[in-house]
């Protein structure tokens, strides 16, 4: 009995690190999407639109920016689960769209959706 608690108590003990150091959606933005996008209040376009804001709105509507057609004409509305589908295959989601680099992982889309919806 005692070597079964000492070993569920390491097994808690080496997942706590590893939990630990999942990154922040704050730092996936900034390593896979700032390339690309700004967050900041007031941000300019890069070579994709400024995402402060970005859920809830209508997909393709920062103005000036130029869409591509697949964006404009959607209809979409960029809830949860639509940034989910969209991040993880661009071009499936919305073929034509401009965006190229998806983020496979679902936990790291997850922390970056999160991040992006406490950016209002």
């Amino acid at each position: 009995m005692k070597t079964m608690l000492a070993l569920a108590a390491a097994g808690l003990l080496a997942a706590a690190p590893a939990a630990a150091q999942a990154p922040s959606g704050e730092s996936l933005f900034k390593q896979r999407c700032s390339a690309c996008h700004t967050i900041e209040a007031g941000g300019a376009a890069k070579l994709g639109p400024p995402l402060r804001g970005v859920v809830g709105r209508a997909a393709g509507a920062v103005p000036g920016f130029a869409y591509s057609s697949a964006l404009k004409q959607s209809g979409a509305k960029w809830d949860k689960p639509t940034l989910d589908g969209y991040l993880a295959r661009p071009a499936a989601k919305f073929p034509g769209t401009k965006m190229l680099v998806g983020v496979p992982a679902a936990d790291q889309r997850a922390a970056i959706i999160l991040y992006l919806a406490s950016k209002k």
